[in-house]
């Protein structure tokens, strides 16, 4: 997670913040009051579908406005990295970006910090609003009330397992798990059946950051009928037993060899490493995952035309098959305003240049995005694309959403702290737990934590 912004100021990363001030191409002009527009977002290995969009959203914007140049700076990052690097540009108003990648739930915080600016005004003109559901309206919210980003999709997570190693396993092509049980013993048939591959993988690594905690862990704690903020008291929870099921999990999972070797696990690029490579080589039986992975096999540099013949999906089944019976965790992100903007009309112009109908259908086909616009959701081109849409898209009635609160980030970022610690063996579960409480409360103050 995004460490905070007065840590930045101390650890006072300097080469960092002349590297991004010189890859944004400013000369302390903050680099918009030429015409120019400046467009930081993420791009990693696993995922190059915003640089797709951006570049030929750039192409078709200068191209209908002469004298506009759209400057992309395009952060290679995985997500944690993402969100420091961008920090540091914010920091400055001679680095900030004028049009930002922006998380959905980093809007509250960075719009609490003044990083980013309202867009109301703009989307009430704007004839795109309309096609948007109110779900993806909500996410852009700050605490205010206002709105400072527009949707560009959402997600679920769910399992993806391995045909071929499940067959030689004696599972069937079409599990269904019912149980946290029925997910370990799977994996742990695997493991006899095939010794030399990963049986079962969940993300565990301070390294990964919010995946960590968003896939893996929250995919854990929700489905046991608990949650990080008690939402009808608005109080944060310490102490309950779902968390400390959720941590016990993972050590079963370590300690009976069902999952990664830990060194492979802590690398910051492992989640590239297991959509990319392992999945595709069939080294991985089963993965904890989101609903993006398709996109990459489809076509591109990572293209697996077998993959519809490899892979089935199956829903993440709660602790013991209560409550509803499967769970999920779904996210997004967006493209906000920056607020050090100078022009923001041009800059908003732009927003709704990279979301045409057009280019909304491309990202989401690219990005394995579940369309939150109507344009894009009823497109039977988008329909055809990814066969793994229409599973994905089910799962919507069972997900879970992250606390929108400006603290979550802090808050979340000591979760692969406690996974970590038990993954590899240098906390019990009971302690682990025992040390996110005692973070959780230094963050929050004692007054707005709960006992679960």
């Amino acid at each position: 997670m995004k460490r905070s912004r007065a840590t930045l100021a101390v650890l006072g990363i300097t080469t960092l913040t002349i590297a991004l001030a010189s890859c944004a191409g400013g000369e302390g002009d903050g680099g918009d009051a030429d015409g120019t527009i400046r467009v930081a977002y993420q791009k990693t290995s696993a995922f190059t579908a915003m640089d797709e969009l951006m570049k030929k959203a750039k192409k078709e914007y200068e191209a209908a406005n002469a004298g506009t140049t759209i400057e992309l700076v395009p952060i290679e990052a995985e997500q944690d990295q993402y969100f420091t690097k961008l920090a540091l540009m914010n920091g400055s108003p001679d680095t900030a970006p004028d049009v930002i990648y922006e998380d959905t739930f980093q809007i509250r915080s960075d719009a609490a910090a003044g990083y980013l600016q309202p867009i109301d005004d703009y989307v009430a003109d704007w004839d795109g609003w309309s096609l948007y559901d109110d779900g993806a309206k909500q996410a852009g919210l700050g605490d205010d009330g206002k709105t400072y980003g527009v949707s560009l999709g959402t997600d679920t997570r769910g399992l993806y397992f391995n045909k071929q190693l499940f067959a030689a396993a004696g599972l069937p092509d079409d599990w269904a798990p019912k149980s946290w049980d029925d997910v370990l013993d799977a994996a742990r048939a695997v493991k006899s059946s095939s010794p030399d591959v990963i049986p079962f993988n969940i993300y565990a690594s301070k390294a990964l950051g919010e995946a960590t905690s968003m896939q893996g862990f929250e995919m854990l704690l929700y489905g046991t009928g608990d949650e990080l903020l008690d939402t009808s008291s608005n109080k944060w929870v310490t102490g309950s037993e779902g968390f400390l099921d959720s941590l016990s999990f993972y050590k079963t999972v370590a300690d009976e060899g069902l999952g990664p070797d830990p060194a492979d696990a802590l690398d910051a690029t492992w989640g590239a490493k297991v959509g990319n490579e392992l999945l595709p080589q069939g080294k991985i039986a089963i993965a904890l995952d989101g609903s993006w992975l398709p996109s990459n096999w489809i076509a591109g540099d990572n293209a697996w035309p077998e993959w519809e013949d490899s892979i089935g999906f199956a829903a993440m089944p709660t602790q013991d098959g209560g409550g509803d019976g499967f769970t999920s965790m779904s996210g997004g992100w967006t493209l906000a305003l920056g607020a050090n903007a100078d022009d923001p009309d041009t800059a908003f112009d732009f927003i709704t240049q990279a979301l045409t109908p057009e280019n909304a259908l491309m990202y989401h086909q690219k990005a394995g995005q579940i369309a939150v616009r109507s344009d894009v959701a009823e497109n039977q081109e988008y329909l055809d694309y990814n066969p793994s849409f229409e599973f994905f898209s089910s799962l919507v009635k069972y997900t879970h959403f992250r606390p929108a609160t400006p603290d979550y980030s802090q808050i979340s970022s000591n979760i692969p702290v406690a996974t970590e610690s038990v993954f590899t063996g240098q906390a019990s579960p009971k302690d682990a737990q025992a040390q996110y409480d005692q973070a959780l409360v230094g963050i929050v103050g004692e007054e707005n934590t709960q006992a679960g």
